[in-house]
């Protein structure tokens, strides 16, 4: 063979080779994948997550278990994903905002770009209460939270939770002061005040919105500068409309696989995320059923998608004293 014709069949193998590439990367898991939910059962997280997985169950033709390990904000079973081996067989999911303060709280050694981001919807936070209480709007509660500092109990689902993070912005904005109830969820939580162990609750739209439509928590506002509509119940007021000015960003949930596992796992993902979970109407109607924003995303647009809920949270976290060491000393610049 000469030697142009050896170039000419050599690179043609070559670019044969580098197409091929990209099929001979799909990952077809041969056991069931452990998802790790982070908080209990019927919380916003399990919620999402449980649509989320039945898409892709489909997609891979595999079974994909889901474990609530609540515990310590959500501690506890991101360190069992974080420390379970790296063969794409364990995973977890939760806010992100959350996943980035960990490191900051000393709770767990990570940090937001230790993880591949796979974003479906962003969740804002609502001030439900208890509806024999007798505030009808958010200007009626945040006065009464002034006028009676620390006696009006909110519950959240902890330190690290969308509920609490929302009073830390209600406090940051108004001077008001509560006495908080902490649970191991936002399900919990939210279950606790239509029992009337709370006065009020701030979770997640989501969680709340059975018993919004029920009628068994009334909603006073968006804890966000957004109004939410909500399928069966109509419009919920921004907290902008009480607090001029007053803003929050969006408080994005998905499902996060740990750097480490095989690149063939990580975009076997992606491509999935990006032609089923993207167009999935399963999804699509969650959201809108449950007042959430669908968005799905990954990548390096999740990382960026995600990072202002994480300086805000980090930030607010560390102002109310509640973390170990500073952001900015784990990369987090002060927004």
């Amino acid at each position: 063979m000469r030697k142009r014709q050896f170039i000419q069949v050599f690179g043609a193998a070559v670019a044969a080779f580098a197409l091929a590439t990209p099929a001979m990367a799909q990952w077809k898991p041969t056991r069931p994948i452990n998802l790790i939910v982070p908080w209990a059962a019927g919380g916003s997280t399990d919620q999402v997550t449980r649509v989320a997985a039945a898409e892709m169950e489909k997609q891979l033709g595999q079974t994909i278990v889901i474990v609530n390990q609540p515990g310590a904000s959500g501690a506890i079973g991101t360190k069992s994903a974080m420390d379970a081996p790296k063969d794409g067989y364990t995973w977890t999911a939760g806010a992100a905002q959350d996943l980035g303060a960990y490191q900051s709280l000393g709770s767990v050694a990570t940090d937001i770009k230790d993880w591949h981001l796979f974003l479906s919807v962003a969740n804002i936070q609502v001030i439900g209460v208890n509806p024999t209480r007798p505030w009808q709007n958010a200007k009626q509660f945040i006065d009464d939270l002034k006028a009676r500092p620390g006696q009006i109990s909110v519950a959240t689902a902890g330190v690290t939770s969308a509920g609490h993070n929302a009073m830390d912005f209600i406090v940051k904005a108004t001077g008001a002061k509560y006495k908080e109830v902490s649970y191991d969820g936002g399900n919990p939580a939210v279950v606790a005040t239509v029992a009337g162990e709370a006065d009020a609750t701030t979770q997640l739209a989501v969680e709340q919105a059975d018993m919004i439509r029920g009628k068994r928590l009334r909603p006073l506002a968006t804890v966000s500068d957004k109004a939410v509509e909500l399928e069966g119940y109509g419009r919920i007021p921004p907290l902008s409309e009480t607090i001029p000015g007053f803003t929050a960003p969006a408080n994005y949930f998905g499902i996060f696989i740990p750097k480490g596992v095989p690149d063939d796992v990580v975009k076997t993902v992606e491509k999935i995320w990006t032609d089923t979970i993207a167009k999935s109407e399963a999804l699509k109607k969650y959201a809108q059923s449950r007042g959430a924003l669908f968005n799905p995303t990954s990548g390096d647009a999740a990382q960026k998608a995600v990072f202002p809920a994480v300086q805000a949270n980090a930030w607010n976290l560390h102002a109310a004293g509640k973390t170990k060491v500073a952001p900015d000393t784990v990369g987090i610049p002060k927004p």
